[in-house]
């Protein structure tokens, strides 16, 4: 090969251009379905951990939160580290991580060590996550096909989250449970060697140095608010709930207050005077409040109100996992269409209108009216996500990726830990007083009924006879009830939302210096050389987008493959 073709095929491969960069998103969509797995798989394993390991009640609750706890308070850290010691290299190490920590958990012989695998997993995801989607910023600069990335970088999100429970289920049908882990082992071994060779390392400016004290301030403010938050979510009110929020939140306050006075600071907080970007987050934020909540009073109503088993629950819900990732590879299509605006807000009145159809659901199954309730409710979720992101991280500096990604999946994080909090207190407050007066029942027993409708049906087994019945009878009553109030709180939130989101761009604006990628083989964001987009001398100045191409969901730039992915 002379000497004039391998420079070229370099700037090409360090540009991601061409059909390269739908390679790049091949691999960042493995790294994403990965992280979005882990996150669910354990949750059908907890049983036979129990089983095996017998942990104590505190030793099981952080075996299930030391993953999603550790990754979200470690979000900011490693995104904004990315950007000054170069995205692809995060990822890796967080690939590294990943597979080091879930043969760990995989052979862990007591609950402890399996404790400490699951952080370690949560300190790889974080690697992980905001390095793929600031990669795909970098290696997508034509706004148009970022948007087909980030089309199937969603479909990818849906499909793990709806895998996870099937893969673990499956995995303990036939091996132990530490098969849920290892399973992991063998996708890092792909993607270590492919990410390597395939990946273009990219950072931000990088002036002045990175400020350790303003990132481990913002990791200890979030994990003290993201474990204040779950254990409210959990019913928890005392010292050990408000000592944490009230920590986290001056935590947070002076991480604020610190990057305001630094010359170079971690985050610029400027992003946020951008009412493209502030409005985008709040919308990412609103829709999880609104909706992670009712996942899981979902999941209690098949399977307790209406009978179904978990298999049957798992596969009443797989409706709404396809058509999110229906929306996810329409959605470039209809940001194009549509603008940001009004796909965002359009997003949210299907899924409040969704919310509202499902309050027709009653203790009798309308199989139905479930399948449509759920469709509509996927469609319109995926489609407000995927327009917020879209916005988010197109409005974000390109030197700032890895921090505007690591903000998004915070959001993400803390809206879905508020929205089970908020939920979960106005269902147990409309479900609770129904169980007060029922006749034959002691007030001791009512009490007790009044926690969950799962223990109502112990309690009512216990009483047996007509005051069981009668018991039983009155707590699903009121657990729909209760379904249906927090339904209507949850569209009203979602209202709200589509409100937020008339704050966007009207119309999806395309910079024309982002629209061809060229330039240096140092995969930063230098001047493009090929700026014309008619010029067809590149390949991404010649594909249309939404044409010929598979539609994908991440935002991403084109620059450099880093490290980021959204779950």
């Amino acid at each position: 090969m002379s000497g004039t073709t391998t420079a070229a095929a370099l700037r090409r491969r360090a540009a991601g251009a061409g059909a390269n960069r739908w390679v790049v998103l091949v691999v960042l969509c493995v790294s994403l379905l990965l992280v979005a797995v882990d996150a669910t798989v354990l949750h059908v394993a907890v049983p036979a951990v129990t089983e095996d390991l017998k942990p104590g009640a505190v030793e099981l609750l952080w075996i299930v939160d030391a993953y999603p706890l550790v990754c979200a308070s470690l979000l900011i850290l490693f995104g904004t580290l990315g950007d000054r010691v170069g995205r692809r290299r995060i990822l890796l190490l967080g690939y590294t991580l990943f597979g080091v920590a879930s043969a760990m958990a995989a052979f862990a012989d007591d609950a402890h060590l399996l404790i400490v695998a699951r952080a370690l997993l949560g300190v790889g995801g974080a690697m992980i996550m905001p390095a793929t989607l600031s990669i795909l910023r970098q290696v997508f600069p034509d706004r148009r096909e970022r948007a087909l990335a980030i089309g199937v970088w969603s479909a990818v999100a849906a499909v793990g989250a709806a895998v996870g429970p099937l893969l673990g289920g499956f995995l303990l049908e036939h091996f132990w449970w530490g098969s849920v882990f290892l399973v992991n082992i063998p996708l890092m071994l792909v993607s270590l060697p492919v990410g390597r060779i395939l990946l273009p390392e990219s950072k931000g400016e990088g002036d002045g140095p990175w400020d350790v004290v303003g990132a481990l301030t913002a990791a200890a403010g979030l994990f003290a608010v993201v474990l204040g938050v779950k254990r409210l979510g959990a019913g928890e009110v005392g010292a050990a709930t408000l000592v944490p929020l009230a920590a986290g939140a001056v935590l947070l306050v002076l991480f604020v207050r610190r990057q305001r006075r630094r010359e170079h600071p971690l985050l610029d907080l400027r992003m946020f005077s951008r009412p493209a970007f502030s409005t985008s987050v709040g919308c990412i934020v609103l829709a999880m409040l609104a909706l992670v909540g009712l996942e899981l009073i979902a999941a209690q109503y098949l399977q307790l109100v209406l009978g179904l088993s978990p298999l049957e629950t798992g596969l009443r819900l797989v409706p709404l996992t396809f058509a999110a990732m229906a929306a996810g590879l329409a959605g470039a299509r209809m940001l194009r269409r549509f603008g940001p605006r009004r796909m965002v807000s359009l997003g949210f009145c299907l899924t409040a209108g969704a919310v509202v159809l499902l309050t027709a659901m009653g203790g009798e199954d309308n199989a139905p009216l479930l399948l449509g309730g759920f469709v509509l409710l996927g469609f319109g979720l995926e489609t407000t996500l995927f327009g917020a992101y879209e916005s988010m991280l197109s409005e974000a500096p390109q030197d700032q990726a890895g921090g505007a990604a690591a903000i998004g999946e915070t959001s993400y994080q803390l809206g879905a830990g508020i929205g089970i909090a908020l939920l979960g207190s106005v269902m147990n407050a409309a479900y609770a007083p129904g169980l007060s007066h029922v006749p034959g029942v002691p007030p001791s027993a009512s009490a007790a009924a009044a926690h969950s409708l799962g223990e109502a049906y112990e309690v009512a087994a216990r009483l047996d006879g007509p005051a069981g019945e009668a018991l039983r009878l009155a707590a699903r009553h009121s657990f729909v009830h209760g379904l249906h109030v927090t339904l209507l709180v949850s569209a009203g939130l979602l209202l709200a939302g589509a409100a937020m989101a008339l704050r966007l761009p009207r119309l999806m604006h395309c910079d024309p210096e982002e629209e061809t990628p060229s330039g240096p083989a140092s995969g930063t964001s230098s001047a493009p050389a090929d700026s014309a987009p008619d010029s067809g001398t590149t390949a991404e100045a010649s594909v249309a987008p939404g044409l010929g191409s598979a539609p994908m969901r991440m935002p991403a730039q084109r620059e450099s493959r880093g490290s980021g992915v959204k779950v």
